[in-house]
């Protein structure tokens, strides 16, 4: 009787399976299978992988390589009132640019000075815009931007004047890559009002070469007119611009 009886639930033979499909449990062994470790194995280090490719790649979308110039213009401490009390924090402003024409200006909050500097400057890279400059040193013209209570006069200068502008529209010019600038702010000296009654002025730049394409002109013509230039400088202005 005892012989004939059959003992259930005991161990399978070695080098079987306990059931098909199913690798052994546990994340170790390189008999996982597809239900086993989700680390190992060729598809396993899936989230390591597009880590690794993110960090090659530049998280702003700009070139490898560019060299942006970022300056910070203004920093605030903030406070948030939550229940129990009063949250504080620190609120960022940055200016970036590439000293070549293409300027931005972002702000970030966070419970960190370096952590809001971060914030900033992410959303300064991708709020960039590219504005038109003359032989690469200063405006085509003269513009006015505000904003709020916020007034800004920007003028183009002679060369060697230099940029004549304080605070944060001293950023901007500097980041942009002007070298000769006269500038004016009347109003609000509120930094955020600043910066963006700037960016108003220059985004209102044009330059004679789209002037010239709009009205079916050519460059020559429209430099010509100008009472500050003669005529063999305009042409020369005229070829270097086109």
């Amino acid at each position: 009787m005892s012989d004939e009886t059959q003992v259930t639930g005991a161990a399978a033979p070695e080098g079987e399976s306990r059931a098909p499909g199913r690798g052994p449990r546990g994340r170790g062994g390189p008999g996982g299978g597809p239900g086993g470790d989700r680390r190992g194995g060729p598809g396993g280090n899936r989230r390591d992988g597009d880590r690794n490719k993110r960090g090659r790649d530049n998280n702003n979308g700009e070139p490898a390589g560019e060299e942006l110039i970022e300056k910070l213009v203004h920093i605030n401490r903030v406070s948030k009132t939550v229940k129990g009390g009063k949250r504080f924090g620190f609120a960022a402003l940055v200016v970036v640019g590439d000293g070549k024409g293409r300027v931005g200006f972002g702000h970030g909050k966070a419970r960190e000075v370096p952590e809001a500097i971060a914030k900033a400057t992410a959303a300064a890279k991708k709020a960039m815009v590219r504005v038109p400059l003359r032989d690469g040193r200063t405006l085509h013209h003269d513009g006015y931007g505000h904003f709020g209570a916020g007034k800004v006069y920007v003028r183009s200068a002679t060369q060697g004047t230099g940029i004549i502008a304080g605070g944060p529209m001293r950023a901007v010019f500097e980041s942009l890559g002007v070298a000769d600038v006269v500038t004016k702010s009347v109003g609000t000296n509120n930094p955020y009002n600043m910066i963006r009654a700037t960016f108003a002025a220059l985004v209102g730049q044009v330059s004679p070469k789209s002037v010239a394409q709009r009205r079916g002109k050519k460059v020559m013509d429209l430099l010509s007119r100008r009472g500050d230039v003669s005529a063999k400088q305009a042409e020369a202005d005229a070829e270097a611009v086109a």
